[in-house]
């Protein structure tokens, strides 16, 4: 009888000890078990009873929608062949362009695609947003379960004061409610900057702006990639000719094709625009 007292209570201690100890490790294991990431900085832990993190709300609340003054950027020499009013993203520079001429640009700080969710090409502005809401793609949720579905707009939303979409894809153009992270690598592919500088840049674009995203810029004169071209001045359409004058011809001969008739300064039509040189990652997020 003795005996198996003695062995229950070191049987007992066991568990006792074990269930105090610690991970081996401090890297073995986190506060939200081995599943996910933790939440975004800031966040506090939603960790569940079984050690992974608890389903984000359906809808969160972006906070408040100060009125954010625009900051005029730096003006620099900025040699390219882009019609003026275009976009050029450098990447590998972590700089947005906004061309003012032939000659010269705007010049913002910004941040970029982590690695593996950088990308190049061509891209027209689609739409400008005020603070936007903000819906965390699927992909991204499924690493970090504890984001909401939706956020509405404001300064806890991490799209800033004013997003600029391009195109048909979810990348954007935005502001950020992290100001640490411009001039780094550190998006889901979209391109950060100060809430002051995208509500700047957001005055001077609209949906027809051409965007050019390029992982550097070239030596030299910055012209649109390969295959894509701004469209040239039309050339002036002759005076009507006197009723006795001969006729010109109906078509112009298929060695010599007529200019496009089009406003200087314009850009492309889409139809015309090169696809992008690299495909983007599938999690479009911030």
């Amino acid at each position: 009888m003795l005996s198996a007292r003695v062995s229950a209570l070191f049987i007992g201690a066991g568990f006792l000890a074990f269930g105090l100890a610690g991970p081996a490790s401090s890297q073995s294991l986190t506060p939200f078990g081995n599943w996910g990431e933790p939440p975004e900085r800031g966040a506090k832990s939603t960790a569940s009873f079984l050690g992974g993190p608890a389903v984000g709300k359906a809808l969160s609340q972006g906070g408040g929608r100060p009125s954010i003054s625009p900051r005029t950027p730096q003006t620099v020499s900025f040699d390219n062949g882009m019609a003026a009013g275009s976009v050029v993203i450098d990447t590998a520079g972590r700089k947005l362009y906004y061309t003012l001429s032939s000659g010269s640009a705007y010049v913002y700080p910004i941040a970029v695609g982590k690695q593996g969710f950088a990308w190049s090409g061509v891209e027209r502005v689609s739409r400008i947003e005020d603070w936007p809401d903000w819906i965390p793609p699927a992909e991204m949720r499924q690493r970090m379960p504890t984001l909401p579905v939706r956020m509405t707009g404001g300064l806890k939303n991490p799209l800033g004061a004013k997003a600029i979409y391009l195109g048909n894809t979810l990348y954007r153009i935005h502001g950020t409610n992290d100001s640490k992270s411009i001039g780094s690598a550190s998006s889901s592919g979209c391109f950060r900057m100060h809430n002051s500088d995208v509500v700047h840049l957001a005055d001077h674009v609209n949906a027809s702006t051409t965007v050019y995203v390029m992982r550097r810029l070239p030596k030299g004169r910055v012209v649109p990639p390969g295959g894509y071209q701004e469209v040239k001045q039309a050339p002036q359409a002759p005076q009507q000719a006197p009723a006795d004058a001969a006729a010109p011809p109906a078509e112009v001969p298929a060695a010599q094709p007529a200019e496009p008739q089009a406003p200087q300064n314009s850009v492309p039509p889409p139809a015309e625009a090169a696809p992008t040189t690299e495909q983007p990652a599938a999690d479009q997020g911030i």
